[in-house]
């Protein structure tokens, strides 16, 4: 399947778009930043890490004040851009403002954005402060990994787990099911906190193989039917070329 459908079923084509949650925001940031087919640019309003070096885009790491100025004029059609942290592997977020103008001024069909974190876990509820999306954003990209279906709920799976516990019901150690992925898209308190009127798009992430596609399509068809927030559920897998797996719409 090509990455033309991929960004189709994201709404990803243009834009500013954010992306929340866990389970691979940033390894499908990277995909939809390396594939797209005009200038694209990549950023974060939170810490992030540095991205890989086999990654096909320019880098620019400075003060936020000194990042506009280079790259406005670079000929690269892909960019990721962030301000330097005092941890080493760290990239600190420019401030919401920033990344307006850069997408503007520096002329970018799509600034995809990286609006909280996960500490590398497969699931997560936010605390009260996050996520950190501008108000100008078009799009959110709701992610969770369906790699965490069968798996005992900890904290070593599931970021914030005691918000985790209180949208889905469940104690720690029980197993993680595809009503454990859904109740963290329909409960007020999951993925959709703090995220306003914003458009959001929920993605099934690491649908790899055929269990965790069929745990997709039930989280999938419970979050449909559950909530009136969204009006489809993306299913994505990096072993899929393209990456798209299938999308769930409302019947």
């Amino acid at each position: 399947m090509s990455h033309g459908s991929l960004f189709q079923a994201l709404e990803a084509e243009s834009g500013l778009i954010c992306a929340i949650g866990a389970g691979g925001k940033k390894s499908t940031l990277y995909t939809l930043l390396e594939n797209h087919p005009g200038r694209a640019a990549m950023t974060a309003t939170v810490f992030t890490y540095e991205p890989p070096r086999s990654l096909q885009a320019a880098v620019v790491v400075d003060e936020a004040d000194r990042l506009l100025g280079r790259i406005r004029d670079l000929e690269a059609a892909h960019v990721l851009y962030a301000c330097p942290a005092e941890k080493a592997g760290r990239l600190a977020g420019p401030d919401a403002e920033t990344v307006r103008t850069i997408h503007r001024e520096a002329g970018f069909a799509l600034t995809l954005i990286k609006a909280d974190g996960a500490r590398m876990r497969k699931l997560k509820a936010p605390a009260g402060h996050e996520p950190s999306i501008p108000d100008y954003a078009n799009r959110v990209l709701v992610l969770s990994s369906l790699l965490a279906v069968g798996q005992p709920l900890s904290d070593r799976i599931a970021h914030r787990l005691e918000q985790v516990l209180e949208c889905t019901g469940q104690a720690v150690g029980s197993t993680i099911t595809a009503d454990t992925i859904a109740a963290l898209y329909t409960h007020p308190l999951g993925l959709q906190r703090n995220t306003g009127d914003h458009r959001l798009i929920p993605v099934l992430n690491m649908a790899d193989g055929p269990e965790q596609q069929q745990a997709g399509k039930e989280a999938a068809a419970r979050i449909l039917g559950e909530s009136d927030r969204y009006d489809r559920v993306v299913l994505l897998s990096n072993r899929r070329p393209g990456l798209l797996v299938d999308v769930m719409t409302r019947s």
